[in-house]
């Protein structure tokens, strides 16, 4: 039989290569260690329930046939988080099975497994209300979130203890006995989102998700069970944490981007391999919140993953919260699992100020609001720091640095100023111009040296490849563009001597197009804006009080309102 990936906790994921989209009859994952033999998920294509009834039981009329086509003992049927099933059978039926045009695919069972290290004291909630070290030995917050309802999918939870009382919801037990904890992971991160003591929304409602055992293992459907289960029982405003994961698995993918799209704010953890968490499931999970680990100095976790894959950091290093020994204890962990509830809590403050906020509404709130290039020793991806002084009226953290010179994009009559380059070295910048410009030109001028000034449509010019050039022995140049096109135009500016100090413009004028805004490009968050530019958002138009990209006009700090487009 085929073999397939471990799978544990985020405090210790085991590191492997994301599976591969399988070919007809094979067995996604298939040659990985820890399978539970015999044992397959099975997911169908979307548009298979359509032979079966609509309703609750499309997958099951699916899995029941293939029980009689292919023999499948079928354990569990998946109808919210995905449509799929939990089959044991023999490994050449399973291929048959992964070949019916019924399937999508079938992914074999994965035992996971939960390793945690305990450590040090708090600081991980006194460090997300504040802009800057050193802590301040408090901890900020709008509201305690009582009105929303945080689903913990981990080990379970201790309900007894105190920092609870009187706020545990509903729950489910994918692995049966109960939704009480008896490893502790689970109450911890429980803690961290909620706790009275230790947690980030102190009043939030708690709902024990159990698919990992006392012994901190489990397996993938049990994990997809957990999705499933949430999905069709959640209480909104919702947010869900999963401090787990390992190696790549379609099937709780899809899981977890299925409940992101029921409304439920989805947050896992990165994982702890030092690596590239798009390896990792659910980490790589497009529609999920994906935390990576801090220390108390702001630098990344040593186990930390990173890469593209990963939205956010939070504290996740020596974290204290809740125990599962006693009904008022304490216990100290570290893991990216940490991280993920700080972020988790976060989005329960966010949703009880904005209970009909969509999870995309909410990731985004707490990712532009974000601390930028804070955390040092990251490899790749976003460098964002939690930040929930936000929630509590304060301005916005201070915007993250301009670009370097070149390779920006200019405003209509705005300049950019105090540009120089060394002889024979270019700067590139471009300029959107809208289908109505009635007219286009680009200048340069002041400072020292001698700039000449290329233009050219679509692309970067050179020497030898332009629309216009301006070549003079000084740095005044300039540049008129007729047969005018609608996109981008690009400007270089070639130092034929080492030159400083220079300034370039790009401006157009606009006619017949009617209207306040018809003119003003669209606010892009990549967009780095010259004090003074012009944009529209919203329907209204704004005005840069400073040189800023990235925080959009809605930060009156920012911008200026100059009124509705029309």
């Amino acid at each position: 039989m085929k073999t397939q990936r471990a799978l544990r906790l985020s405090l210790a994921a085991v590191s492997v290569f994301a599976a591969c989209a399988a070919q007809a009859g094979e067995i996604r994952a298939a040659n990985e260690p820890d399978i539970i033999p015999g044992r397959y998920i099975v997911v169908y294509k979307d548009d298979a329930a359509t032979i079966a009834s609509r309703g609750p039981i499309r997958a099951q009329a699916l899995a029941d046939k293939h029980r009689r086509r292919y023999g499948a003992d079928i354990r569990q049927v998946f109808e919210h988080a995905l449509k799929g099933a939990v089959v044991v059978m023999d490994h050449g039926s399973a291929q048959k099975l992964a070949d019916d045009p019924d399937v999508a695919f079938v992914e074999q069972d994965r035992i996971i497994r939960l390793s945690a290290t305990q450590t040090g004291a708090t600081w991980g909630i006194d460090r997300i209300d504040q802009t800057d070290l050193p802590l301040n030995s408090t901890y900020t917050y709008p509201t305690g979130g009582s009105t929303v309802h945080a689903y913990i999918i981990d080990t379970g939870v201790n309900t007894s203890h105190s920092g609870f009382s009187g706020r545990i919801g509903n729950g489910y037990s994918a692995i049966g006995g109960g939704t009480g904890d008896c490893q502790g992971h689970g109450t911890h991160v429980a803690g961290t989102v909620g706790s009275t003591t230790w947690g980030v929304a102190k009043n939030v409602v708690i709902h024990p998700v159990r698919v990992l055992g006392c012994d901190g293992s489990g397996s993938i459907s049990g994990i997809v069970a957990g999705f499933d289960w949430i999905r069709a029982n959640h209480i909104k405003p919702a947010v869900a944490n999963a401090s787990l994961g390992g190696g790549a698995s379609s099937a709780m993918d899809t899981a977890a981007n299925n409940l992101v799209s029921s409304g439920v704010v989805t947050v896992v953890a990165a994982g702890n391999d030092n690596s590239n968490a798009c390896n990792y499931s659910p980490a790589r999970a497009a529609s999920a919140i994906t935390v990576g680990s801090t220390t108390s100095s702001d630098s990344r976790s040593s186990f930390s993953n990173y890469g593209s894959c990963v939205d956010i950091y939070a504290p996740g290093s020596s974290i204290t919260s809740a125990s599962h020994t006693s009904n008022s204890g304490s216990a100290s962990m570290s893991g990216t699992s940490m991280a993920s509830p700080h972020v988790a809590g976060a989005a329960a403050l966010y949703l009880a100020a904005n209970p009909n906020a969509t999870p995309s509404q909410v990731g985004n709130a707490l990712v532009q609001n974000a601390l930028n290039n804070k955390v040092s020793g990251i490899p790749s991806g976003a460098n964002k720091l939690l930040y929930t002084g936000f929630l509590n009226g304060g301005n916005p953290p201070p915007p993250p640095p301009p670009p370097p010179p070149g390779g920006g994009e200019l405003q209509n009559g705005v300049p950019v100023g105090n540009l120089g380059n060394n002889t024979g070295q270019w700067l590139y910048y471009t300029l959107q111009v809208p289908a109505n410009a009635t007219s286009l030109s680009f200048n340069t001028s002041g400072g020292s040296g001698d700039a000449d000034l290329f233009v050219r449509y679509g692309a970067n010019p050179s020497a030898s490849v332009y629309q216009c050039k301006s070549e003079s022995p000084t740095n005044t140049e300039s540049c008129t563009i007729s047969n005018i096109q609608a996109g981008t135009y690009h400007v270089g500016i070639y130092a034929y001597s080492t030159f400083s100090g220079l300034s370039l413009t790009g401006s157009y004028s606009t006619g017949g197009g009617g209207g306040g805004c018809s003119s003003l490009p669209q606010w892009n968050a990549s967009t780095y804006y010259q004090a003074g530019a012009k944009v529209q958002y919203n329907g209204r138009q704004y005005q840069a009080k400073y040189a800023i990209w990235y925080w959009s006009p809605s930060y009156s700090f920012y911008w200026t309102d100059l009124g509705p487009c029309s």
